[in-house]
């Protein structure tokens, strides 16, 4: 079959940090795995931060966490889905990725596609609304549709994939008002168009800016730079709130809670796949119902780039794109070369 892989961390500019090659088919499915026809995939942070730092020490690696496609077959003990299935998905990382065209994955991981989309723009979206949904409402335990007068959600990054979705599920499916940081005028509006009522430049004084809004802020999702702004979300945070970040961010000083009685958390999108944990399936759940809301128009997809057809040279782009920092939305690659 045909993959694109790396055999030794390099920097995008060498010719074979990603490679054309062509794999062994992987076997036919057991237990509740899946084997899946790939269509399109995405690129994330991940897949660079992976390619940048995790050496495979000469053999093929294939990366790939969001892939769209059509079930081919299922193992004994699948229940949910059946060969002829329109699916999504966003693997782990010890599992071969979706940037091959067959992938194993567990059934539990997988949600259906929603109608109204293409494979492309479908691809767009698992790994991101996990990781929002997660953060939002397992992690920040955001009430779903209360209203909640002058509270709000502070999204650190809503311009990225995870902060686009993030944005249109607070605004959706929470009570609270939506604010977001950007720092261009592009992902500024971006952000609003999303759904978020109130945008903010963290380039510049966000707990003035903050202030100025006159809303608490008892929950602040941070998708990136959570080190560089610790001190400015500690002191927007309303007493008893809660942080939950998302990024590397090293040398955290957590006493800055302390005294307002405020908690922080980690959402590791992965956690559930790689421990296996007895709620595991919730992500099967919550990609079925991204289906729904997408079909009943309520959330919208955050293709912003296609790159072409899936091969070394467009996932490269889709990778220089994330390593960029300026990606609005997410970047798509969809079909395979002939």
């Amino acid at each position: 079959m045909k993959a694109i892989a790396y055999r030794h961390s390099r920097p995008l500019g060498e010719p074979d940090a990603l490679e054309d090659v062509t794999l062994p088919a992987p076997p036919a499915p057991q237990g509740r795995d899946l084997r899946v026809r790939v269509e399109a995939v995405s690129v994330n942070p991940v897949d660079a931060k992976l390619r940048a730092k995790a050496d495979p020490g000469g053999e093929p690696r294939v990366l790939g966490f969001d892939g769209a496609g059509v079930v081919e077959s299922a193992g004994p003990d699948c229940t949910l889905f059946r060969p002829g299935d329109r699916v999504v998905w966003a693997g782990v990382p010890n599992r071969p990725g979706s940037n091959a065209e067959l992938q194993l994955v567990d059934e539990r991981i997988v949600g259906r596609m929603a109608r109204s989309l293409s494979f492309a723009e479908a691809a767009a979206l698992p790994l991101t609304t996990l990781t929002a949904y997660e953060a939002l409402f397992d992690r920040l335990r955001i009430p779903r549709a209360t209203l909640r007068r002058g509270e709000a959600v502070l999204i650190l990054g809503g311009a990225g994939g995870v902060g686009s979705m993030a944005v249109q599920l607070a605004a959706r499916l929470t009570g609270l008002s939506v604010v977001a940081t950007a720092s261009r005028p592009e992902s500024a509006a971006w952000c609003r168009e999303l759904g978020a009522q109130h945008v903010l430049d963290h380039a510049g004084d966000l707990v003035a800016q903050a202030k100025a809004l006159g809303l608490s802020v008892p929950c602040i999702f941070s998708t990136t730079q959570t080190a560089r702004h610790w001190p400015a979300l500690c002191e927007i945070l309303a007493p008893q709130g809660m942080i939950c970040a998302i990024d590397e961010a090293p040398g955290l000083d957590i006493a800055r809670l302390r005294a307002k009685s405020a908690g922080f958390h980690w959402e590791g999108m992965f956690a559930r796949a790689l421990f296996r944990t007895r709620d595991m399936a919730r992500q099967h759940a919550i990609l079925n119902e991204l289906a729904d809301l997408l079909e009943a128009g309520a959330l919208r997809t955050t293709l912003t780039r296609n790159l072409g057809r899936i091969c070394a040279a467009s996932l490269l782009a889709g990778h220089a794109l994330v390593e960029e920092g300026r990606m609005i939305g997410k970047a798509v690659a969809e079909g395979w070369p002939d």
